[in-house]
């Protein structure tokens, strides 16, 4: 029954049968089976509450351990796209900014290589 082939309910119940496990112990079985059950669902839903949350995905951030580059790497990606955005919106004092904060970048860019 471990070779991943579909078992039909009648093959099941002859290996209990097999096994006399009796109407007691199969209660007891069921029992603990569904407990687990329960115990997995709950902690799954825990797990996905719990990844979901600010304080989790700023952990995960932390752990990429990025170098100087990476992080060089990101927020120019960042401001470049902030760019392009604030000037279809004609916000040029927001791109003169962007363009500043963009020098600092490209000096660390610069630096890496």
């Amino acid at each position: 029954m471990t070779d991943n082939k579909r078992v039909t309910n009648k093959q099941i119940l002859q290996k209990i049968d097999d096994l006399k496990v009796g109407e007691e112990g199969l209660n007891t079985l069921a029992i603990k089976i569904v407990s687990r059950m329960v115990k997995l669902k709950s902690m799954e839903d825990w797990f996905e509450h719990v990844s979901k949350s600010e304080i989790a995905s700023t952990v995960a951030y932390k752990d990429l351990e990025l170098t100087e580059e990476e992080n060089a790497l990101g927020d120019a990606a960042k401001l470049m796209t902030l760019m392009e955005l604030f000037k279809s919106e004609e916000e040029y004092e927001k791109c003169a900014i962007i363009r500043g904060r963009m020098s600092e970048v490209n000096k660390i860019l610069r630096k890496n290589k």
